[in-house]
């Protein structure tokens, strides 16, 4: 079979494309043709050696696919062969099969495809945990979302509106900001790229405390980091809840605590990867919550374009570069 391998630690341009053997599934494993595999920002950090996860080398990035199984192992219970799954895999996603033990496979509703499959489930499994179980979201509280057109932005916008929360999504372009009220966003704002200096900062908390009426947000959610997370935190409201989820923007800030003291707000951890090994019960709850917001209408996943194997380091570009809108896929070419 055909897989994207990261054989030294670089750029997305090191990537090559080689024939590796297809994996024998052991017990408890299914094997995966892998019709559609989704990239996030993990993928970029993983083939630099800049994410928690370190794979020994070779490796394929790709931390979500979607697939039909095609052959299953000893003991294996949840699914069989011919079926339609989502696997979370955290690496090894951009290849042509791949093995998976069944507890990281889900069953894909039947109107769902290959592609919207492969998009949901990081995405919108991470901004479910952080809003319902970080955040505890009420309905009628004000949501902030940075970095709101990428995808798990995108995500944390619609299902802020499923949960009736008021949302305001932030984005750098008025193009991204367009997608997310297409999604439900109900305001927007539109912040500058780059490096902020104070005066910049200090203009993005006053318009985040203007457009909640001098309040400021009940929830933030913080996939961005950077210069843009003391601005937001400012702009928190008395009890507020400060979403930490990821650091796109690069730099990892530094927040002074007596804002936390002083708007008697929390400042809160959002890991989905390690709450689904930690609580598999409450994940497949929130699971099943999601499909059902699914299959009602209310999840629409955005996926803005599609790559082949042979554009894998294009994709990854592009989602360094924070160029993408909602998710991207790679579709491997048979």
């Amino acid at each position: 079979m055909k897989a994207v391998l990261c054989k030294e630690y670089g750029p997305p341009e090191s990537l090559v494309i080689e024939e590796v053997p297809t994996p024998e599934p052991k017990k408890g494993e299914v094997l995966l043709e892998v019709h559609a595999a989704a990239v996030n920002f993990p993928d970029v950090l993983i083939i630099e050696n800049k994410y928690q996860f370190k794979p020994p080398l070779p490796f394929s990035p790709g931390g979500e696919v979607s697939g039909i199984v095609v052959k299953v192992g000893e003991g294996v219970d949840k699914v069989k062969v011919g079926d339609r799954v989502i696997g979370s895999c955290g690496w090894g996603g951009f290849a042509e099969e791949i093995a998976l033990d069944q507890a990281r496979v889900t069953p894909i509703p039947d109107e769902m495809d290959y592609v919207t499959a492969s998009a949901f489930l990081m995405t919108y499994g991470t901004s479910h945990h952080a809003l319902k179980d970080r955040a505890n979201l009420k309905p009628g509280e004000t949501l902030l979302v940075l970095g709101a057109a990428g995808g798990v932005g995108l995500a944390a916008v619609e299902l802020g509106k499923a949960m009736g929360a008021r949302v305001i999504a932030a984005a750098s372009s008025e193009e991204k900001l367009a997608v997310c009220k297409e999604h439900g966003a109900d305001e927007t704002l539109l912040y500058p790229t780059g490096a902020l200096d104070k005066d910049a900062q200090k203009a993005l908390t006053d318009k985040i405390k203007e457009l909640t009426g001098g309040n400021g947000a009940d929830v933030v959610y913080d996939p961005v980091g950077g210069d843009y997370s003391e601005p937001a935190l400012r702009a928190t409201n008395w009890e507020g809840r400060f979403l930490v989820v990821g650091f796109a923007a690069g730099p990892i800030p530094k927040i002074p605590l007596n804002l936390a003291l002083l708007k008697g707000c929390q400042i809160v951890g959002v890991f989905w990867g390690a709450f689904t090994g930690r609580e598999p019960k409450r994940h497949q709850e929130n699971l099943k919550e999601l499909m059902s917001w699914f299959k009602a209408g209310k999840l629409r996943p955005h996926v803005s374009r599609t790559y082949k194997f042979e554009e894998a380091a294009q994709a990854l570009n592009d989602m360094a570069a924070r160029k993408v809108k909602g998710k991207i896929v790679i579709v491997p070419s048979r």
